[in-house]
């Protein structure tokens, strides 16, 4: 996931099935489930099987069932594993993506899902295959490396690297480059950063490092050395904010080194940097989308969608971004198939590709559904780790706010829930949302997603599965509500899009990640 940023601040089964920036404009904030009991992650099955129980606003005996077989002993760990183990890190365009394509396929028609795989253009190829620095004095007298990654849509270097001066750009602010002045051409600027936490931590740098990027090409810098906002020396990428437009180098620092290289720099030292970028970059190029389906039986040309993206970055093994969640997907199909459940409209699962690049693959799916687009009732997305679940973002929709409150309320012993009425950028929801359709976004709670965000130490270890089945609980619940319900919305036209833009800051979130110039030019988005 690019970012998602969290303005909330900020049984044991034995049929086969079961275990083989601030906003600006209006907002509307609910609160759903605040006189229950909160249930503790720490909290048995049984015991959350009891709360559950205990609610009469579980009169529906299928989403009853549906809980307590995702609350118990189902593959959803052993998916998580095999897919972050044994395939590891996914970045579309990589023979690992293609092999985690066909295990989605694999792993939705073992559990009788109709699955088939829909092929997208990604815009351009960008995968790294290696990346060093060095870091000295002008006069020699101290050398040191430093380890690196590659930020997504960097340009690499010529195989001997490119050599040049290292500044201090301080936090990358007007101020700063205005006191760089001219020192700053042909230099590379070394930007510093706070130790990351949360999620809000994450979004605003996400929103920083848009503004400093553009600042450094304006005043000709040679690149940009980002110092690594993560401890323990953890590597990690951030997409450059003009994509594959892009045409500098840009690169994270370990944390060790680049504190001490700003330290020399602030002691009145000059430091020179040498780079070596191998990246593997080419054209367009086709990827695919994994969809599983169960047909509505009432309305089956009407569509609810729950998806996860299935790529994540290649320096961990994607476990918290976003393999837990896939699993999450995947479990809950399964869980309604083996049920034998028939919900009133189609229940589409998506597994997207090409979301960390950009949110492609679900643009992709918008593009080649077009003619359906009237008829997609909701989409929804899960992607913020194994954090609990604690309410929604609805894209500033009061009467999608309405519904997930109903919806929530068969689970209200999993909340309390806080469901946020304002449009959020950074996943899956995003095109669904500039093309009308009703969205949502899990909110969750930062638990240990932060820290992990598309770094190397994002491992299958972190994933907290006893949260990660609550939440497939939770999604399941909503996804069936949205399926059976009757609906008071429809399709918005591009007009009401532009008002909700305008409305709130949903146009300073599109620019952050270069999303706004599609819309504008009508490339992207509701025509």
């Amino acid at each position: 996931m690019p970012a998602a940023r969290n303005d909330a601040d900020v049984l044991n089964g034995t049929d086969p099935g079961a275990g083989t920036g601030p906003v600006s404009g209006p907002v509307s904030v609910a609160a759903t489930g605040t006189a229950c009991v909160p249930v503790s992650v720490r909290a048995t099955v049984p015991v959350l099987l009891l709360i559950l129980l205990a609610f009469p606003a579980l009169a529906d005996d299928t989403v009853h069932r549906l809980v307590a077989r995702l609350l118990s002993d189902t593959p959803i760990q052993e998916d998580a594993r095999s897919l972050c183990d044994e395939i590891g890190g996914r970045p579309t365009g990589s023979a690992a993506n293609l092999a985690s394509v066909e295990w989605g396929l694999e792993r939705f028609r073992a559990a009788g899902i109709e699955a088939r795989k829909e092929a997208f253009a990604m815009p351009a190829l960008w995968l790294e295959r290696g990346a060093n620095a060095e870091i000295r004095t002008r006069d020699g007298s101290v050398t040191f490396p430093a380890a690196v990654a590659a930020q997504p849509y960097s340009v690499g270097t010529p195989e001997a690297g490119i050599t040049a001066p290292l500044v201090d750009g301080g936090r990358g602010t007007e101020g700063d480059f205005e006191r760089l002045g001219a020192s700053a051409k042909g230099a590379f600027i070394l930007i510093e950063t706070d130790e990351l936490e949360d999620v809000p931590g994450l979004f605003r740098e996400y929103t920083e490092a848009a503004a400093f990027e553009s600042r450094a090409f304006a005043a000709g810098a040679a690149g940009i050395a980002t110092v690594g906002s993560r401890g323990n020396g953890a590597l990690y990428r951030h997409n450059a904010s003009l994509g594959p437009k892009n045409r500098h180098p840009l690169f994270i620092l370990e944390r060790g080194p680049a504190m001490r290289a700003l330290r020399l720099l602030r002691a009145g030292r000059e430091i020179v940097l040498s780079v070596t970028l191998d990246i593997e970059a080419g054209g367009t190029y086709e990827s695919f989308n994994v969809i599983g389906e169960i047909k509505g039986t009432a309305r089956p040309e009407e569509y609810v969608v729950i998806g996860a993206h299935l790529d994540s970055w290649g320096l961990g093994t994607g476990a918290l971004d976003n393999g837990c969640n896939v699993a999450l997907v995947i479990d809950v199909a399964r869980q309604m198939k083996a049920l034998g459940v028939a919900p009133r409209r189609t229940i589409r699962f998506a597994l997207w590709n090409g979301e960390e690049q950009g949110l492609y693959g679900s643009w992709g799916y918008v593009k080649s559904h077009a003619d359906e687009l009237d008829r997609h009732v909701m989409a929804s997305s899960y992607d913020i780790g194994s954090g609990r679940i604690d309410g929604f973002f609805t894209g500033g929709r009061p009467v999608v706010l309405t519904a997930i409150e109903q919806a929530l309320a068969p689970v209200a012993g999993l909340g309390p829930f806080l469901n946020l009425d304002i449009p959020i950028v950074g996943t899956d929801n995003y095109d669904f949302m500039m093309e009308g359709i009703g969205n949502l976004v899990a909110s969750q709670e930062s638990a240990n997603y932060g820290p992990h965000y598309h770094a190397a130490s994002d491992t299958f270890d972190r994933i907290d599965f006893r949260t990660l089945r609550q939440n497939a609980a939770v999604a399941a619940a909503v996804t069936w509500a949205f399926a059976n319900m009757d609906v008071d919305w429809s399709r918005q036209k591009r007009s009401e899009v532009q008002a909700l833009i305008d409305a709130t800051d949903l146009g300073d979130q599109m620019r952050t990640f270069g999303l706004s110039e599609a819309w504008e030019q009508g490339e992207r988005g509701r025509k």
